[in-house]
């Protein structure tokens, strides 16, 4: 692992345990075991270093959202692929999940990393199954990001709840969760 990863995995470690607001480069330095130079040789400042951690969890979730994603499978198994695969992303990667959940809509993330966000592989076969599934009657004619809020919002709970340990996570728990989610949504 390279030195920039290990200061990116010490602050993503940090802001798990403690929060963004404790997290100070004396802390993250400390952990990664790496001197300020080296910090400053990568990042200048604490904006900076949260933003590249952002993007960077951002793409690993997009990576892991289209995996074995056929866009030639019905609207439905579509939707399933998707949604299964951003739960095992959450249970695989539970600091980044968080993280990207947490920050989300946080000022401390440009507005152009929401942007890259929007435009990203992942996100637009999200959105283009639901305006797919609009047009076909099958979706509920509300605004796409709506309804991308929506079906996210309910794995998001779920996925909250199986960090606290509220219930498990098995295979028929993800199927519960992926029916509720695509119910919510249907016509």
């Amino acid at each position: 692992m390279s030195k920039r990863e290990d200061i990116l995995n010490a602050t993503l470690d940090l802001i798990d345990e403690e929060g963004l607001q404790a997290v100070t480069f004396a802390k993250i330095m400390k952990r990664a075991n790496v001197g300020s130079g080296t910090v400053f040789n990568y990042f200048s400042n604490k904006e900076e270093l949260i933003n590249e951690l952002y993007r960077e969890c951002r793409i690993l979730l997009g990576d892991h959202l289209m995996m074995g994603y056929d866009a030639e499978l019905s609207l439905y198994e579509r939707f399933k692929c998707l949604h299964t695969n951003r739960i095992r992303f959450a249970v695989e990667f539970p600091k980044h999940f968080r993280f990207i959940d947490a920050y989300s809509y946080s000022p401390c993330i440009k507005p152009e990393l929401r942007k890259l966000e929007d435009d990203s592989v992942s996100r637009e076969a999200i959105l283009a199954l639901i305006r797919e599934g609009q047009r076909n009657g099958v979706i509920r004619e509300l605004d796409v990001n709506f309804c991308n809020s929506i079906t996210y919002g309910i794995v998001s709970s779920i996925v909250k709840g199986y960090y606290v340990k509220k219930f498990e996570l098995s295979d028929i728990k993800i199927q519960q969760t992926i029916e509720a989610s695509w119910k919510a949504i249907l016509v």
